[in-house]
């Protein structure tokens, strides 16, 4: 049988073909993982472009337009490129429209950039469009200073009416502002003419000066008749940056660990679409753990391994900088617990987007297709009503899984809080003593029906954390989305939370990372540091906010803290200020209370003589233990060149960097996104999957947005 070419697999996947070559195609994916994975991930950039352009205003040209096109000349002077627009249908209409997603430049900023392309100028400066009706691109474009303006071209004229045309819609938001300053001078003059004065601007959210608080109602930088997803509701909770803290006063600092991603994501999504993100969406622990890291896994049974760098810090080269990473151990799939997993799905109204209830059915397909006939899958949808859609069935049925994935359809309110209670019910119901039973929740977050107190949630997901039930969230969709709820769910319910933006996105999360996001190797995984005040005077958490503990914190069993999953990368820095590099503000002597009672106020500690810099001690609890195990390891560090850290390090504290600058926190100083591109770009290094060389790319959108 011939093999499936390129062209023949996309076809199938928008539907194209006769019934005899579909059947045919249909015969070898069963035998073929990797075509089916592209006829998934093909879908599903058709319906992410099928989203853009819906979100794009219709754009159509005015009686007068239409005059002045056909005024111009049949065939003008120049090397012509001809697009038969009428005869694209179809395959072809995709396939042109993937061209141009890739095309960079032709992607470019607002629809007068679509209008170019459609309508390009003669070197009489008149538009030529031959009387077939196909556009004629040409290649040779006068100075901008000598072509006539928009509005002279659009002229009345007393020449007969044209006959009918078709509108074009406009072109979908761009992918990246920084594409079209990089390729303005292979554009035609009249593209930057017909971009108003603040356009860019405006794309921009307005620069930094644009920040909404969270707690006002979202975030709206664009403009309402641009924004790529109108009637923004999107909501995060604030973050106070660290502070530094005197070791004298607090030589001890105490936090949970994360192992979340979405935050990367989700402003990766911000920066895709031309837009700075809201800064309260910016936790640079997210951020930084997005990406992995060659770390040297534990030894023998140890459940992860800890590794400590040093270097200077390169937003203040008198600081030093220490970074601190944990590798969790990898999880053999011949010996791993047996799963038990309820997929939660939000199936309102809200979720009728392509990049929502279809992109969770497509993801949900490929974790399904990580599991094996000892796990079992039930489905839970809720909408204004809940319901079990699929009972208890072995993971390796997928034709009754893709049967109850693809018969859901969204519509109604949200009861997101009576669903979560019938998955915590039938997960519990069917819970392996012995094996991993979690509940997976897919939605936008957009509880209005129900239990929507996030209060209330936290504590009922919270009390089922106890008796062994885990929680896996993932958000999906823009405009509605509710990041600060999902998060406090998947914190309390001892758990991770992913934002699935695209295919590729759901394939790193649920097939790349699947023992990560599915199995947990440790729980209540707490760090505490402790400074040695001989060598520094203070110091500072980059990161965290929302994950600090207090010192008693650390030794208390009852304390929840965060999760590692099996081959989860958590990467923590501390900024450091050397002892006598500069003071730090203290705090005045109390006037009321004896000094004994409040020691720390004012009495220095005494400088220890040994040369470590710090201590790092861990507690954790295996998965089906209540009592912690403590771990400590000593660390000196010494005073690098940052130049001379390793590409981990260096990629990382850029990707740290970048969050200061996105987050518009006072702890970047003078630094520019520049400085932090170049440092970042050297330090790749290895990269398979492409991951770092695309948050170079993010940095260089953010550059062109930034003031």
């Amino acid at each position: 049988m011939k093999p499936i070419d390129e062209v023949q697999l996309t076809a199938y996947a928008l539907g194209e073909g006769s019934a005899a070559v579909r059947q045919q195609i249909e015969e070898q994916l069963q035998a073929n993982p990797a075509a089916q994975a592209a006829v998934a991930e093909i879908q599903a950039l058709a319906a992410q472009l099928e989203a853009d352009l819906a979100n794009e205003p219709a754009f159509s040209l005015t009686d007068a337009q239409r005059q002045a096109i056909f005024r111009a000349p049949a065939q003008p002077a120049g090397r012509l490129v001809r697009f038969p627009w009428r005869k694209v249908t179809g395959f072809a209409a995709v396939a042109a429209l993937v061209m141009l997603v890739f095309g960079g430049a032709f992607w470019g900023a607002s629809r007068a950039l679509h209008r170019n392309l459609l309508l390009s100028l003669n070197d009489q400066g008149e538009m030529a469009v031959d009387p077939e009706g196909e556009v004629q691109m040409v290649d040779e474009f006068k100075p901008a200073d000598e072509l006539p303006d928009i509005v002279e071209l659009n002229a009345p004229t007393e020449e007969a009416p044209p006959p009918e045309i078709m509108d074009f819609c406009a072109a979908p938001a761009m992918n990246g502002v920084a594409e079209l300053a990089s390729a303005s001078d292979r554009i035609s003059p009249i593209v930057m003419r017909n971009l108003a004065p603040g356009a860019m601007a405006s794309r921009s959210g307005a620069g930094r000066a644009a920040r909404i608080s969270s707690s006002g109602g979202g975030w709206a930088p664009y403009p309402a008749e641009t924004a790529p997803w109108p009637g923004n509701t999107e909501s995060y909770a604030p973050i106070q940056g660290n502070a530094f803290k005197r070791i004298a006063d607090e030589p001890l600092s105490t936090f949970s660990i994360d192992v979340d991603t979405a935050s990367y994501a989700n402003v990766r999504r911000f920066l895709q679409h031309g837009q700075l993100p809201p800064p309260d969406a910016v936790r640079i622990e997210e951020m930084i753990n997005y990406f992995p890291y060659g770390y040297a896994p534990p030894k023998e049974d140890a459940p992860f391994a800890v590794h400590v760098e040093s270097a200077a810090c390169p937003w203040n080269k008198a600081h030093h900088l220490v970074k601190i990473g944990l590798k969790g151990r990898e999880l053999d799939a011949e010996s791993r617990p047996p799963c038990n997993l309820v997929f939660l799905i939000d199936v309102s109204g809200s979720m009728n987007q392509p990049n929502k209830l279809p992109l969770v059915k497509k993801s949900l397909q490929l974790l399904a297709r990580q599991l094996t006939e000892n796990d079992r899958v039930s489905i839970v949808v809720y909408a204004s009503a809940t319901g079990l859609v699929l009972p208890p069935t072995p993971a390796n049925d997928l034709s009754a899984i893709d049967s109850a994935l693809g018969r859901l359809e969204a519509g109604g309110s949200t009861a997101g809080g009576e669903g979560i209670r019938l998955a915590y019910d039938e997960a519990l119901k069917n819970f392996r003593p012995e094996g991993n039973n979690r509940v997976i929740l897919c939605t936008d977050g957009d509880f209005n029906v129900g239990i929507t107190d996030s209060e209330e949630l936290a504590a009922f997901i919270a009390e089922r954390a106890k008796k062994g039930l885990f929680l896996t969230v993932l958000g999906f969709g823009m405009g509605n989305y509710k990041d600060d709820r999902l998060e406090t769910l998947a914190d309390k319910g001892n758990g991770n939370y992913a934002y699935i933006d695209s295919f590729s996105e759901a394939r790193k999360i649920l097939v790349e990372q699947a023992a990560g996001t599915l199995f947990a190797i440790a729980k209540d995984v707490k760090l505490q540091i402790e400074f040695n005040p001989a060598h520094f005077d203070s110091y500072r958490l980059v990161g965290y906010e929302n994950r600090l503990l207090a010192k008693e914190d650390f030794n208390d069993d009852r304390k929840d803290a965060g999760e590692l999953g099996a081959g989860h990368v958590v990467t923590a820095f501390y900024e450091l200020v050397p002892t006598g590099v500069e003071s730090t503000p203290g705090v005045d002597p109390l006037k009321y209370g004896s000094q004994a009672e409040k020691p720390s106020v004012k009495k220095e500690m005494p400088a220890n003589a040994s040369p470590e810099w710090l201590t790092v001690k861990l507690r954790y609890k295996l998965p089906k233990e209540d009592q912690s195990t403590k771990i400590e390891i000593p660390f000196t560090g010494a005073c690098a060149a940052f130049e001379n850290a390793s590409d981990d390090f260096r990629f990382a504290a850029g990707v740290a960097a970048a969050g200061f600058l996105l987050r518009l926190d006072p702890a970047a100083g003078p630094l520019t996104y520049d400085e932090v591109i170049a440092w970042t770009s050297a330090a790749v290094g290895a990269d398979p999957n492409g991951y770092r060389r695309e948050f170079i790319q993010l940095l260089q959108n953010a550059a062109t947005l930034a003031p």
